[in-house]
C-alpha cells in the first residue's frame, strides 16, 4: 500500500506559505489496489523541527491512533503555533487488518503573521509629483511606480522570507530577479474590510553584501478603472506594504520594510489599467533598477500614507498565473492592412510580443473576441474599456513585451504598425491567465459537437475566474456577479478544484453582505451600490437600452444572486466536506434568511427582484414565482446545513419554514391540474428541483414543462436561473429523453447553436449571434460569459453519471449512474475528487452496456446500471437489486467492470 500526502489545506501559495490561521487542516490519499487496504484508523505527528520528525518525535501534535476512517479535514489540535514559523508534519493509517503503513513523506506549512501589529513596515507608495509625467496627461490614467530599497547582509543566511501586500496591484523584483510567478498579487477584496498578503522563500536570492528589493506598483481594482463603476473607487492611488524578516544562522533575526528610505520613481509604464491596457515605452526602461548600486540619485522619497484600517490576512485563493501557451493558428490582413493573429482559441491573458526594429517604433496590439463581416475587429461590444496595449521600441535587438497590470479577453489580436518597414522582425504568443484551479475534471463522448461544448464550458470557467467569478472578461465590467457563480459552481467544482478560491469567495459575500442582512448582486461591491443608486437619482440608465427601464432597479437581495451566499458554502460542503465555510458563516446564512423572511408576506416573497431569469428566450417568468422559490431553496439548504452542524433547534426551524413556504406556493402558484403561474420552463424547472410540488403533482407538473419544451418546437427558453436545472429535473423526473434531445438541439436556441457558429467558449446570450440577425446589441453581447454553460453539472452526474452522495458529502460515497441515451455509443468521465479519482466510463455496442468504473480507497460505490445486469461473480461486488430495468450494486475502493442487457 502506498500513501501519497495529497493537499495541504494550509498550502495555498508560495512555499513556505503564510497562513494566518491557528488550525490548519490535513488531507491525505490513499493509494491501493487491493480493496481490503482501508483506512480504519490514522496517526499524524507535527514538530517544529524536521530532523526530530525524521526519529518519530514530534514537539508539537501527538494525534495518537485515532480510529476513524475520514483522511480529510483533519483539524490540527496541538500546541498553540507561532507566527512565520515551519512545522513538518506526517502521517500514517492503519486498514481492515490492523496492519499499518510506513510513515508517508513529510509535508510542511508555514505560519504566517498572526497580528497585525506585527506588520512593521508602512505603507509607502509615490508622490503627486512623481506621477506626474509629461509623457502622459490623462489623470485617470497613471504611471506605475517603481520603488527601491538597498540593503546589507553580513552573516550567514539561516533563511529569508518576504511578507508583501498592495492597495492596488504589484510587482516584486529581488536583486534582478521577479519573485515568484503570479499575476495580479495580492487580489481583489474589499479593501475596506481587507487585504490578502503573499508570502515567499526568498533565501536562495539574497547574497552576501549589499541587496536590493524593488517593486512595481499598478493602480489595479483600487485605484483603476473597476467594471463601468469609474475610477478611484477605493482610493487614490496606489500603495504597497513589504517585510522581509531574515533569519541568520547564528539566530539573529533583521528585518527589511518599506518606510521613509526607500526610494521612488517613474519608468516605462506610462499606465497600466485593467479595463484600459497598457502603455508601455522602452525607450524608459530603467536598466538595473532592482540591483545594488543602481543610481537613484534623481528618485523621489516615497509618499507614506497614514494607516491601514482593514485587514491584513494571508491569500486565501490560488495564484493567478500563466497556464497555457497559445501559438496563433492563421495570420491574415485586415481591410485596413494591418496584420490579425487568430489564436483559434477565445481566452483571457494578453499576447506577448517578440518585435525587432528601430527605436522609437510604435506597435498596437487591439485585442478581440470576433471578427466583422469584413474581417475586421468587432469591438463595440466592449463598451468604455480600450483592449489596447502599446509598445515603443528601444530599438536594442530582439525586443519581449508583456504587459504588466492588465488583461483582455480575446480570440483575436490585431497588430499595427506605426511604420511598417521600420520593424525587422515581429511574432505573438498567446498567453493564457487565470486564477490557478487545478484541472480535476475530464469529460468525452462519442459526439465530437458534445465534446466542444464541454471544451467551450471549460475555457468560459478559465475566461472568469480571476481572483473572483467575474461574468466576463472583456468590456469594461469583469464584476464579481453571485448569480451567476451560484448557478454554475458545480459545474466549475467537477472542472477544477476551486475550494481555495470560492472559500475566498465567500469571505467577500460576507463583507458585502448589507446590514439588512441581503446579500448584494455583485462581490466584492466596488461600489455598485453606491453607483446604481447615483445614477437612478439622476435618472440616468447604466447600461442605456439595455437596463432601461428596469423595475426595482435599488433592490438589494435579489433572488439567485443573494441566495449564493447559501448555495455557494452548501455546495463546498457537499463536493469538499469541510464544514468550515457553514461554521465560519452561518450567522451571515442566518441573516440573509431572517432578511428574506422580513420582507415576505404569508411566506411569498414579492415581486421587487432587477433581473428574474436573466436573458431568458421568449419567456416572461414571473418573478414573484421565481423569488419565492428560491427563498424555499435557501431555508431547505438552511435546514440542511443546521443538521450538518447539529443545530437540531434551528434545523426544526428552517424545515418548517421550509413547509409553510410550500404550501403557501402551492395555493398562490400551482392550480390543481399542476400548471404553474407563468406557464415557463423556468417556473417548472425551480419547483421541482426545489422541492416545491406535492408528490401526487409532480408527474403533472413534470409534463407541462415537456409540453412547453414542445411548444418551443423542442427548443429551451431558460435564462441563467433556469437553465442550470433545466436537463437535471428533466432526468429526475423521467424524461431523459426530452434532456438528451435539448442538449443535441443544434439550432436556435441551444447549446450547440453557438458550438455549431464557431464559438470556444460560452455566450452570454443565446443570441450573441445569430445567422438570420448577426450579432444583438453591442451594449451588452458577451462571447465569453460562463453561466449558460452550468450544463456541465449534468453532463458530469447523469452522462458520465459520477455524482456524491448528498448525506456523506466529500465523495466518501459516490454514486455512478449514467443515463445513456441522445445516440451516444460512449461516454467517459474523470474526477480527482478529494479521496482520490474517480472514473466512469460506458459504452454501447448492439444492446449491450458496458460500465468501467473506478472508486478511490478509502470510499465506497453505489453504481446503477441500465437494464438487465449480467451475473457478476467477484466477490466484492454486492448485488443490491436487479429489477425495473435497473441494477444496483454495492462496491468499495478498486477497479470494476459490469455488463448489462438494454433495449
Amino acid at each position: 500500500m502506498r500513501l501519497n500526502i495529497y493537499d495541504l489545506r494550509v498550502e495555498y501559495t508560495q512555499n513556505p506559505l503564510g497562513i494566518d490561521t491557528l488550525a490548519p487542516k490535513f488531507d491525505w490519499i490513499l493509494d491501493s489496489t487491493e480493496r481490503s487496504q482501508v483506512q480504519t484508523s490514522y496517526q499524524i505527528l507535527v514538530s517544529s523541527n524536521e530532523e526530530n520528525l525524521a526519529n518519530d518525535e514530534a514537539d508539537m501534535w501527538v494525534s495518537g491512533v485515532v480510529e476513524s476512517d475520514q483522511s480529510i479535514q483533519i483539524v490540527y489540535q496541538g500546541k498553540e503555533l507561532q507566527s512565520s514559523k515551519t512545522y513538518f508534519w506526517k502521517v500514517r493509517v492503519w486498514d481492515k487488518h490492523k496492519v499499518a503503513t510506513p510513515w508517508s513523506q513529510t509535508a510542511y506549512w508555514s505560519m504566517g503573521l498572526l497580528d497585525k501589529r506585527e506588520w512593521k513596515g508602512q505603507w509607502i507608495g509615490a508622490k503627486k509629483e512623481t506621477l506626474d509625467q509629461k509623457e502622459w496627461e490623462n489623470p485617470e490614467l497613471m504611471p506605475s511606480a517603481f520603488l527601491r530599497k538597498e540593503f546589507s547582509v553580513s552573516k550567514s543566511i539561516e533563511s529569508a522570507t518576504m511578507y508583501i501586500t498592495a492597495l492596488g496591484l504589484y510587482e516584486l523584483h529581488l536583486n534582478n530577479q521577479k519573485v515568484g510567478d503570479a499575476y495580479f498579487a495580492p487580489g481583489w477584496t474589499d479593501y475596506n474590510k481587507r487585504v490578502q498578503y503573499q508570502t515567499y522563500d526568498v533565501t536562495n536570492l539574497l547574497k552576501d553584501g549589499e541587496n536590493t528589493i524593488g517593486t512595481i506598483v499598478g493602480t489595479g481594482w483600487y485605484a483603476g478603472h473597476v467594471g463601468m463603476l469609474g475610477t478611484c473607487v477605493y482610493g487614490e492611488q496606489p500603495y504597497v506594504l513589504v517585510q522581509m524578516n531574515i533569519t541568520y544562522k547564528d539566530g539573529s533575526v533583521e528585518q527589511v520594510v518599506t518606510d521613509q528610505t526607500w526610494k521612488t520613481s517613474v519608468g516605462p509604464i506610462l499606465y497600466s489599467d485593467i479595463i484600459k491596457g497598457e502603455y508601455y515605452d522602452a525607450r524608459l526602461e530603467l536598466d538595473g533598477w532592482s540591483t545594488p548600486g543602481f543610481n537613484d540619485s534623481n528618485w523621489q522619497q516615497p509618499l507614506i500614507k497614514d494607516s491601514y484600517d482593514g485587514e491584513i490576512v494571508s491569500q486565501l485563493d490560488p495564484p493567478v498565473r500563466v497556464t497555457k501557451n497559445m501559438t496563433p493558428i492563421e495570420v491574415s490582413k485586415s481591410p485596413s492592412s494591418s496584420t490579425i493573429f487568430d489564436m483559434g482559441q477565445n481566452m483571457i491573458g494578453w499576447a506577448k510580443l517578440t518585435v525587432s526594429g528601430e527605436e522609437g517604433t510604435k506597435i498596437t496590439l487591439r485585442y478581440a473576441e470576433m471578427l466583422e463581416r469584413d474581417g475586421s475587429l468587432y469591438t463595440e461590444n466592449l463598451r468604455r474599456a480600450d483592449p489596447v496595449d502599446y509598445y515603443i521600441l528601444s530599438g536594442h535587438g530582439v525586443e519581449q513585451y508583456e504587459p504588466h497590470f492588465t488583461y483582455h479577453g480575446f480570440r483575436y489580436v490585431e497588430v499595427i504598425c506605426e511604420k511598417p518597414e521600420a520593424i525587422l522582425s515581429l511574432s505573438i504568443e498567446g498567453k493564457v491567465v487565470h486564477s490557478d484551479t487545478p484541472e480535476t475534471g475530464y469529460f468525452e463522448t462519442s459526439n465530437e459537437m458534445v465534446n466542444q461544448l464541454y471544451s467551450n464550458i471549460t475555457w468560459g470557467q478559465r475566461g472568469n475566474f480571476l481572483s473572483i467569478p467575474t461574468d466576463c472578461p472583456q468590456r469594461d465590467e469583469r464584476l464579481g456577479w453571485t448569480g451567476d457563480a451560484q448557478i454554475f459552481i458545480r459545474t466549475a467544482s467537477f472542472n477544477m478544484d476551486v475550494a481555495r478560491f470560492f472559500t475566498k469567495y465567500v469571505d467577500d459575500m460576507v463583507d458585502a453582505q448589507l446590514d439588512s442582512g441581503a446579500f448584494t448582486d455583485v462581490v466584492p461591491d466596488g461600489g455598485w451600490i453606491d453607483f446604481k443608486r447615483r445614477k437612478y437619482d439622476k435618472g440616468e440608465t447604466i447600461l442605456r437600452d439595455v437596463l432601461h427601464p428596469i423595475e426595482n432597479w435599488l433592490t438589494d437581495g435579489n433572488p439567485g444572486w443573494g441566495d449564493a451566499g447559501v448555495v455557494i458554502p452548501w455546495t463546498m460542503y457537499q463536493v469538499y466536506g469541510d464544514k468550515t465555510v457553514l461554521v465560519k458563516h452561518y450567522e451571515a446564512m442566518s441573516k440573509w434568511i431572517a432578511y428574506l423572511e422580513a420582507n415576505s408576506t404569508d411566506f411569498l416573497r414579492p415581486n421587487d427582484t432587477v433581473y428574474g431569469d436573466w436573458l431568458s428566450i421568449g419567456a416572461d417568468t414571473p418573478k414573484e414565482v421565481l423569488s419565492t422559490a428560491y427563498f424555499a431553496y435557501s431555508v431547505k439548504l438552511m435546514a440542511k446545513i443546521a443538521h450538518a452542524l447539529d443545530k437540531k433547534e434551528d434545523e426544526k426551524k428552517y424545515s418548517n419554514l421550509f413547509e409553510n413556504i410550500k404550501i403557501s406556493f402551492n395555493k398562490a402558484y400551482i392550480t390543481s391540474d399542476g400548471k404553474i403561474k407563468g406557464d415557463t420552463q423556468t417556473v417548472y424547472v425551480l419547483a421541482l428541483n426545489m422541492g416545491l410540488v406535492f408528490k401526487e403533482q409532480k408527474q403533472l407538473v413534470a409534463s407541462h414543462l415537456v409540453d412547453n419544451i414542445k411548444k418551443n418546437d423542442g427548443h429551451l427558453s431558460t435564462g441563467f436561473l433556469g437553465v442550470g436545472y433545466l436537463l437535471p429535473v428533466l432526468t429526475e423526473n423521467g424524461y431523459t429523453d426530452v434532456a438528451y434531445d435539448l442538449l443535441n438541439k443544434d439550432t436556435f436556441p441551444s447549446w450547440l447553436y453557438s458550438v455549431k457558429h464557431g464559438a470556444t467558449t460560452i455566450w452570454e446570450r443565446w443570441d450573441g449571434w445569430t445567422d438570420h440577425k448577426g450579432f444583438q446589441s453591442a451594449q451588452m453581447n458577451s462571447f465569453n460569459h460562463y453561466s449558460l454553460g452550468s450544463v456541465g453539472e449534468w453532463m458530469f452526474r447523469y452522462v458520465a453519471g459520477i455524482d456524491v452522495d448528498s448525506d456523506i458529502p466529500g465523495y466518501k460515497k459516490i454514486k455512478i449512474q449514467p443515463k445513456p441515451g441522445g445516440g451516444l455509443t460512449y461516454a467517459k468521465g474523470e474526477y480527482q475528487s478529494v479521496h482520490g479519482k474517480i472514473k466512469s466510463e460506458w459504452k454501447i455496442e448492439k444492446n449491450e452496456f458496458t460500465l468501467k468504473v473506478s472508486i478511490p480507497v478509502n470510499t465506497e460505490a453505489t453504481v446503477y446500471m441500465p437494464g438487465v445486469g449480467q451475473n457478476e461473480d467477484r466477490t466484492d461486488v454486492q448485488l443490491v437489486e436487479n429489477a425495473n430495468s435497473v441494477t444496483i450494486y454495492q462496491v468499495g475502493s478498486g477497479e470494476y467492470e459490469f455488463v448489462s442487457k438494454i433495449g
